[in-house]
């Protein structure tokens, strides 16, 4: 009876592993002792220089006191070797001088080893068994040659890359990755690849437990009874409890059944079947709901639907209820092709409960490569009616909207130095204030520009050159508003000379303009036919100087940078020429250096003036952050000024400097930056324009703003709006997780509180509670309010209206506060 085992054990070998030898124990096992740290390592039978005569039964391979066994065995057969991920690296040996494991080899290690390995191998005590860059340990691994399979007993864990599975009991077939855990606890990583150009990628995580885990093979995970949270809190807030969970990283993709949301150990929100995306990706499915209240609206919930249609296509599905308004439909759809882009976007409100009108939006976007050098585009938008935005919108942006783009363009490039472009444009003017009316922009109808710059002329010199036709036409042609065509012709040659601290460029040009003039019943006894020719004359100049200086113990680069423009434009008379699309510009630094103070091409300033302005910079010798910044500008004017556009009150008198123009800012310290401007009318002695900001932030999601503006002859078109107000906002930690955020803008014009915002945040860890109100007022009798409130679980959805966009804008240094430390920058040194 007792050659009965033995005679299996041969005939074993045989019919299973034809071919292999069988494992041999031989007392080359039993070594000198070593720290646990150091494994004792064995080469696979076969390896030795004399190959090693089979044994009649095999012997217990038991380590002394403090060491391992360390067995590696021939890969297996190709019908079950377990195959490396392309690009992937096998997790190196544990011990540095122990030899790297052959690809596909099978490595077991142990403080005891018994069995044979053609029928089966037992590691008992501190087991480990490695393939590739998979890793099983447990207490006692069992493992079977000629069906790949191991059995693993006792804190087993699985380690696979930056995967963990971790339970009592499993049991796997190596090659295939395939197998099951019982009770097991995981966590699965995996890279996100960037979705915007410049976007690092980053590890998406997540974990959780289960009653039972089955592997279905590499990068398939089925789970019972289980949970999934992208938090890696040890106690977490809030998780997905399914009855039934599927993972799948080849399509990046989880499918739960039988879900809900446990928020604070409560159900918040139960799915009978959802598919969510494992690595922050694109995924077709309903997307968290958004929910708010306005005066306007009332209650305003949305639930979205995304629809992933095509890697370059998706499309967003979103049924809108207001209670004060009723049912809304809205729809976007967003495509990429190689040579194509765009999306577009529709609402609909069969009936406003207030209004009784049915309401509906419009808009398309379209970019098209159609040749290597001809490009299209198309921008559409519309409305139904002029008060869309402000009864249907709680952002101030959108609901302050006016003039609705409508603009369809051909653009040509040519050779390097030339290219041509043609435009058909026009707007829809929204009125919603009955008592005022909003002028709408000339359509222009159409536009032709051809336009070329060539630097590399003889000499040194270089031209460019603007030809331009457009016809404008207008709405209120029958009433007040010329209507004609424009052709412009505007060449120009300079001479760029420079050197390592100076420059000095003189400009000459020729402005060419002929008006054809259908005139309104207004003007129908002026000039229909038009031309203005206008000569330029420019010299810009300028030095740079440098020199390093100690203030305040600190070690600095200071600059010196002086310059000088002189600009010559004759007067011409331009009252009888309609004003289609110029605008005065606001004076600045920018503005004193520009040689037409009018934008558009209607109205060219004359000029007979020199700008002389200096500018200072402290420069950080260590960290090269530009501590500070001063400039002074002033225009002195050798001729009085003819030409205006609204009234004479813009002209200027020769014989003395006007405007003074002073600048100072900069980073004063690692806390604290600011920036100011002041625009002085020396003539008139009153100010006429200044802006101060300062800000002090001295960490992330820690800032507070103090702003003044001052323009008491603003203009917008024709009207004299003026502007002073103060601005004060700001995020702050109030503790124990919790953040304030908020804003005031008062006017002191007019009296009165033109926008303010005041918000709660709180940070769980893994969540986060964000509460906002806003009201702002377009006029002082149309104010709209608005109550965000949003549940954000880090890294799987937001639920609620998310106020984010609101405070970024109105908030300068706003830090989202879960975003990771690696995220965060808030323009410190």
């Amino acid at each position: 009876m007792r050659l009965i085992p033995f005679l299996l054990c041969w005939l074993s070998g045989t019919a299973f592993a034809a071919g292999l030898p069988p494992l041999v124990v031989s007392p080359d096992l039993v070594r000198a002792p070593k720290p646990p740290a150091s494994p004792v390592s064995v080469p696979a039978s076969g390896t030795e220089a004399a190959p090693a005569a089979p044994v009649a039964r095999p012997a217990p391979s038991v380590a002394p006191a403090g060491g391992r066994v360390s067995l590696t065995l021939p890969p297996v057969p190709a019908s079950t070797a377990a195959q490396l991920p392309a690009g992937e690296k096998r997790r190196p040996p544990e011990v540095a001088d122990e030899p790297a494991l052959p690809a596909g080899s099978t490595s077991v290690k142990a403080l005891r080893i018994l069995g044979a390995r053609s029928i089966e191998l037992v590691a008992d005590g501190d087991a480990e068994l490695q393939r590739d860059n998979m890793i099983l340990t447990a207490d006692r691994v069992t493992y079977r040659e000629p069906i790949d399979e191991a059995e693993a007993e006792g804190n087993v864990e699985l380690r696979q890359g930056n995967d963990v599975i971790a339970g009592p009991k499993a049991t796997m077939v190596i090659g295939d990755s395939t197998g099951s855990f019982e009770s097991p606890a995981y966590q699965i990583s995996r890279q996100r690849q960037p979705s915007l150009t410049g976007e690092a990628p980053r590890t998406v995580s997540g974990s959780g437990e289960a009653d039972l885990l089955r592997l279905d093979g590499e990068n398939q995970y089925h789970m019972q009874n289980a949970t999934w949270l992208t938090c890696e809190a040890r106690d977490p807030d809030w998780y997905i409890r399914a009855r039934e969970l599927d993972l799948d990283y080849d399509r990046e993709v989880g499918t739960a059944r039988d879900a809900s949301i446990v928020f604070k150990d409560v159900p918040i929100f139960w799915m009978p079947w959802a598919e969510f995306p494992l690595t922050a990706g694109r995924q077709s499915g309903l997307l968290p709901p958004t929910f708010g209240s306005s005066n306007k609206t009332g209650v305003d919930l949305a639930l979205p639907y995304y629809w992933n249609i095509a890697p370059n296509y998706d499309a967003t599905i979103t049924p809108r209820f207001m209670s004060r308004r009723g049912v809304q439909f809205g729809g976007e759809f967003r495509y990429l092709g190689e040579s194509y882009r765009g999306e577009s976007r529709v609402e609909w409100m069969p009936k406003d409960r207030l209004t009784g009108e049915e309401r509906t939006l419009a808009s398309i976007q379209h970019e098209q490569r159609i040749t290597s050098k001809l490009y299209g585009s198309l921008d559409f938008n519309s409305v139904s009616d002029d008060r869309y935005f402000e009864d249907l919108s709680s952002r101030i942006g959108v609901a302050s909207r006016i003039n609705l783009l409508r603009q369809g363009q051909l653009y040509y490039q040519g050779a390097s130095w030339w290219s041509a472009s043609i435009l058909a444009q026009s707007y829809q003017t929204l009125n919603p204030d009955e008592e005022s009316r909003n002028v709408a922009p000339y359509r222009r109808l159409p536009q032709i520009l051809v336009q070329g710059q060539r630097p590399d002329l003889p000499g040194g010199l270089a031209a460019t050159f603007t030809t331009e036709y457009t016809r404008f036409a207008h709405e209120d042609a029958d009433r007040d508003k010329d209507e004609g065509a424009r052709f412009i012709a505007y060449p120009q040659l300079s001479l760029p000379l420079a050197g390592a601290a100076w420059f000095v460029t003189p400009k000459a040009g020729f402005h060419y303009t002929s008006y054809d003039i259908d005139r309104s019943p207004l003007t129908a006894t002026q000039r229909d036919s038009i031309t203005r020719s206008v000569p330029i004359f420019s010299v810009d100049s300028g030095l740079f100087f440098e020199r390093e200086t100690t203030i305040f113990g600190g070690s600095y680069l200071q600059t010196l940078e002086p310059r000088l423009y002189y600009l010559r434009v004759p007067s011409r008379d331009q009252r009888d020429i309609p004003n289609f699309d110029s605008s005065r510009f606001d004076v600045g630094f920018a503005q004193m250096f520009a040689e037409n103070r009018y934008s558009g091409s209607d109205r060219i300033g004359d000029a007979n003036d020199l700008t002389a302005a200096v500018t200072t910079r402290f420069i950080d010798a260590d960290t090269g952050v530009e501590r500070l910044r001063a400039m002074v500008g002033q225009r002195y004017y050798f001729s009085d000024q003819d030409v205006y556009l609204y009234n004479r009150d813009e002209l200027r008198n020769a014989g003395r400097g006007t405007e003074i123009l002073l600048g100072l800012g900069g980073r004063l310290s690692r806390e604290f930056s600011m920036n100011s401007y002041l625009q002085h009318n020396t003539e008139t002695n009153r100010t006429e324009r200044a802006n101060f900001n300062l800000r002090y932030q001295p960490d992330y999601a820690k800032v507070l703003n103090f702003s003044y503006r001052y323009a008491p002859e603003l203009y917008i078109s024709e009207n004299l709006v003026g502007l002073e107000d103060i601005d004060v906002s700001g995020q702050w930690p109030l503790g124990g997780g919790w953040y304030g955020v908020g804003r005031v803008t008062h006017s002191l014009l007019d009296n009165r509180i033109t926008e303010a915002i005041g918000g709660l945040e709180y940070n769980g860890g893994c969540w986060v509670l964000r509460v906002a109100v806003h009201r702002f007022a377009i006029e002082r009798d149309d104010v709209s309010k608005a109550i965000y409130v949003q549940l954000e679980l880090n890294d799987l959805a937001g639920i609620g209206s998310n106020p984010i966009n609101l405070l970024t804008r109105s908030v300068p240094g706003y830090g989202k506060i879960n975003d990771s430390s690696a995220d965060r920058v808030f323009g410190m040194d």
